[in-house]
């Protein structure tokens, strides 16, 4: 018998029910959101789409969702680099703190957020500042960065721990600091993970909703991204615009995930 014989596709009982489950699944998952995009007349949706509302909710969103997910990537480096590669005591309850925000329910955070910055003194103090976070799209920047940036820290630490520490320590010993070191050897390696933690990042920035609308509301053509938008006109029966949001933020979601899978296997590391 050859030795890749049992590599070579062979059909059996055990394969052949595991495949039905994957593509069941598949299948389930194509026709609903098929569905919901075929569901409206064309000429509908593409009014729907070109609406005031969709476009200030697509400005909106693509804005905030930008500016979260570079303070995501600012703050999520060094703390990856340091979970990844330092020791120092309480290290395993600084990871379980940062990862806190992705096993809680975004309405929970959003709450804490609005208390944070709100009644609380810090929140007191803001606004005597003339700073509102509360109501405003800051606060959807806010929010969207509490809620993402454990997500953008989970990929780049991913990235940085596949990354052989040998390669830092040779690049000090001809000369690099470790500053130096970190920015010619290690970024570059950790280049294709670090475009994944982005772009996923970013993604699921435009597509958060529990947060932001605890924080900073669900006022029409103010804080109106496009999760609100779906949210808003859902609960007014006007579906076509909710579709039309549903659309956008599919389109995103598909697009988001491709680039995410072709950079992340082209690392192998997640």
């Amino acid at each position: 018998m050859s030795p890749n014989r049992d590599a070579l596709p062979h059909p059996t009982p055990f394969k052949i029910i595991f495949l039905a489950v994957l593509f069941g699944l598949i299948g389930y998952m194509v026709v609903v959101l098929a569905g919901l995009v075929v569901y409206p007349p064309l000429p509908a949706l593409i009014e729907s789409l070109t609406s005031p509302e969709i476009l200030f909710a697509i400005e909106l969103s693509l804005i905030t969702s930008a500016v979260s997910t570079a303070l995501c990537v600012l703050v999520a480096v060094p703390v990856a680099y340091s979970l990844a590669r330092f020791s120092f005591p309480g290290r395993r309850i600084a990871n379980t703190i940062v990862n806190l925000p992705l096993a809680l329910p975004p309405l929970v955070a959003g709450v804490a957020l609005l208390i944070f910055y709100g009644p609380s003194t810090f929140g007191r103090m803001l606004s005597g500042w003339g700073l509102d976070v509360i109501y405003t799209p800051l606060g959807i920047i806010v929010a969207q960065f509490f809620v993402n940036v454990p997500y953008m820290i989970r990929v780049t630490r991913s990235a940085f721990e596949t990354i052989n520490p040998r390669y830092e320590y040779v690049a000090r010993t001809l000369g690099c600091t470790e500053w130096g070191a970190f920015r010619q050897v290690t970024l570059p390696l950790a280049q294709n993970g670090l475009v994944a933690g982005l772009v996923i990042t970013w993604s699921k920035s435009i597509g958060e909703f529990g947060a932001v609308l605890m924080l900073a509301g669900a006022t029409q053509m103010k804080t109106e991204t496009l999760p609100i938008a779906l949210f808003l006109n859902i609960s007014t029966g006007d579906l076509d615009l909710a579709i039309a949001a549903s659309v956008i933020l599919i389109v995103i979601a598909m697009a988001s995930l491709l680039i995410f899978e072709r950079y992340a296997d082209s690392r192998g590391a997640f």
